[in-house]
């Protein structure tokens, strides 16, 4: 088999193909969290805090030096305001990650309690004690 050939089937194959709509779906919902983040859940916080930016909020290190536009140094700051969004971001799309697996848990389960048939010679043998049982 030669090596495209190879590579074809290895692309075709449903794993690759359920993968990569799951990194498309993944990104744009990545996407989502992020803008629910900073334009819905972070503005009403920072108008309780007293109108604090979360992603503004930083703690700077070496402040920047423009004096000399020959040499420009930039700001040496610790961003922590950006990282509690990351963090908030996280929290979301691990609970909405955790209520799809609980959902997929209880579909499984609901399959699994069914009890399955007994085989056929199982069946036959029950059959038959239940007719012996009855006989006067």
């Amino acid at each position: 088999m030669s090596m495209i050939s190879e590579f074809k089937a290895f692309a075709m194959r449903g794993n690759v193909i359920d993968l990569a709509v799951g990194v498309v779906i993944g990104g744009a919902f990545g996407k989502i969290v992020s803008s629910l983040v900073d334009q819905i859940i972070m503005p009403p916080i920072g108008w309780l805090t007293g109108g604090i930016d979360f992603s503004q909020l930083k703690w700077v290190l070496k402040p920047a030096d423009v004096t000399d536009p020959a040499h420009k140094v930039a700001e040496v700051a610790i961003q922590y305001g950006a990282f509690i969004n990351t963090l908030i971001q996280f929290i979301i799309i691990a609970f909405a990650i955790f209520m799809v697996i609980k959902g997929i848990n209880k579909l499984s389960r609901k399959q699994e309690e069914v009890p399955a048939a007994p085989p056929a010679d199982v069946a036959l043998l029950t059959e038959i004690r239940d007719l012996l049982k009855n006989k006067p």
